[in-house]
């Protein structure tokens, strides 16, 4: 009996502290209210599990107690009780399936019209890329990382030249409009996890992943890291700043592009871009050395000169 009264307490205080909890989903800032709609499904099929089966654990154990001049019946199957559960528990997994496969089937189609921008994580911070005028991200690879190449662009794409580089950890974006984000990680895995976009998706080295999601509150919104990744993963934060369409030209408009980062690179730094470009392996201590001939130079950068024309 007393253990009957624990599991009917245990009932009634989890159900009242859910629908009492000062604790809820952060406010949806995203169009993604068919995510909301699957994680409600979830919790009520899996509170009514969890209400039913503990309330029924409970009744047996209060019904079927020891007593005085009674003698256990022993039923060694019970093939309608069998059929009953196998019903109701395919009844119960297909409706916790199908509202999130319809919902990741919109996730991963990504709209005609939605624009694109890179997510780079590594050990512990953020960076982003925009493409330029041309709408098309260059090529990038971890092979091409150097100080003065941080996410990789590969310096021979003509279509990398215009892309925008964000290295402060802060998002942009316009309000209303779709935007594919494109993830990529250089190091270990990671997980891009904005709450109140209802957005996650995971990080891996080696692979690109993608979603899609129309931001629809101005605001900024902390950008978290949702896979352990080493010792500073608490401090791997950032910001999304979701602003008016002007706002947003106008900061675009103040970004640097990668054309302008080679442009600014010392003459040692393009020279390490190129070998890694092309696959020229030359021990680092030498670099400045070995690429110091101004023909080796200067037929590389004619070579970018005319992809670029």
């Amino acid at each position: 009996m007393p253990i009957a009264v624990a599991i009917a307490v245990l009932v009634f205080g989890s159900v009242a502290f859910h629908l009492f909890s000062p604790w809820w989903r952060t406010p949806i800032a995203s169009n993604w209210h068919s995510i909301d709609s699957a994680l409600d499904v979830t919790l009520w099929i899996c509170a009514a599990a969890f209400v039913l089966l503990n309330l029924f654990m409970a009744w047996t154990l209060v019904r079927y107690r020891h007593r005085a001049g009674h003698r256990a019946h022993y039923e060694p199957e019970n093939s309608k009780l069998e059929k009953r559960l196998t019903v109701w528990t395919a009844i119960g997994v297909a409706g916790l399936l199908a509202p999130g496969l319809a919902a990741w089937g919109k996730y991963v189609s990504v709209p005609q019209d939605a624009a694109i921008v890179e997510a780079v994580g590594q050990q512990w911070q953020w960076s982003f890329r925009y493409p330029g005028p041309d709408g098309v991200l260059g090529a990038a690879a971890v092979k091409y990382v150097t100080p003065d190449n941080v996410l990789g662009l590969d310096p021979l794409d003509p279509f990398g030249r215009d892309d925008l580089l964000v290295e402060a950890g802060d998002l942009h974006l316009p309000a209303g409009q779709p935007v594919k984000i494109i993830l990529r990680s250089k190091d270990v895995l990671h997980d891009f996890y904005v709450p109140e976009f209802r957005a996650k998706m995971d990080l891996v080295p080696g692979i690109v992943t993608y979603f899609w999601m129309t931001p629809t509150k101005a605001g900024t919104f902390d950008i978290l890291c949702a896979e352990l990744c080493g010792t500073g993963h608490h401090e791997m934060r950032g910001k999304v700043i979701v602003e008016t369409p002007a706002a947003f030209a106008k900061w675009r408009a103040q970004q640097v592009s990668f054309q302008q980062i080679l442009a600014d690179a010392p003459p040692a730094a393009r020279s390490a871009m190129l070998v890694a470009a092309n696959a020229c392996s030359v021990p680092s201590p030498l670099l400045p050395e070995r690429l110091s001939s101004s023909a080796s130079w200067k037929i590389r950068t004619d070579t970018i000169s005319r992809s670029a024309r």
